[in-house]
């Protein structure tokens, strides 16, 4: 399996928002890379979608890839 984890090989974003929608992308990606079925995935979403504690861990691991796609972009030049 060949998936691009940072897509368009950049981190570099106009904006922000387009930082914050860069971040899910990833963080997904990653999901994906890490349970490459479809079916399985597709089973799990139920579980973590009513799992107040697994939603705050999807929330955690986008923030991180916010804050490391914010460092790249040296927080939104002036």
């Amino acid at each position: 399996m060949d998936i691009t984890l940072v897509p368009g090989n950049s981190l570099i974003t106009a904006t922000p928002e387009e930082g914050r929608h860069l971040a899910i992308k990833m963080a997904r990606l990653v999901i994906r890379a890490t349970q490459p079925d479809d079916a399985v995935r597709g089973k799990l979403r139920d579980v973590y979608a009513n799992s107040a504690s697994d939603l705050i861990q999807v929330g955690q691991v986008v923030a991180l890839e916010f804050a490391t796609i914010a460092v790249a972009n040296n927080y939104w030049r002036g």
